[in-house]
């Protein structure tokens, strides 16, 4: 009998765990559950604590992060995620990025796609030197969509 209880009250505390670190996620990124292949249509971002637009997409088909940056020309990829994803390129190029002049590398992503959004033919950038592998989703996906933004949302809908 007293090893049920010990069994039942490890379980207890596993459950609530996992209810802790299940609302803990969608407190700091509550766009985690946004469906990567939805229905074609509008996508509403909410923004993040930390005052970011977080959402999980694809780049060629490989599940990726973005990070919404309406200050970003390309859609900037770490080279960890990049090597991840496959993605090579030997043009090289400087960029001049929020923290000054790096070397890039030059790409043309075949799709992306943020929700039911799906951009074709994406010029892309690789930094060698971007920590972390979140990818900048800049201004050559988003420039493909009307975006809005009011209060702490962000809609990304078919021009």
């Amino acid at each position: 009998m007293r090893r049920t209880g010990v069994v039942m009250m490890v379980l207890g505390w596993l459950l609530i765990a996992g209810l802790l670190w299940w609302g803990f996620e969608r407190y700091l990124n509550p766009n985690a559950a946004l469906a990567i292949d939805a229905a074609p249509g509008p996508v509403l971002l909410k923004r993040g604590p930390d005052g970011h637009y977080v959402a999980p997409g694809r780049i060629n088909g490989h599940e990726v992060t973005f990070v919404v940056d309406t200050g970003a020309s390309h859609v900037a990829i770490p080279l960890a995620t990049a090597q991840r994803l496959g993605l090579q390129s030997h043009r090289a190029q400087r960029s001049h990025t929020a923290n000054g002049e790096v070397v890039t590398y030059a790409i043309r992503l075949d799709s992306v796609a943020l929700g039911g959004l799906t951009a074709r033919d994406v010029a892309g950038s690789i930094l060698p030197g971007m920590s972390g592998d979140a990818v900048l989703l800049g201004m050559s996906f988003l420039s493909r969509f009307h975006v809005s933004m009011r209060n702490d949302e962000m809609l990304i809908q078919p021009q």
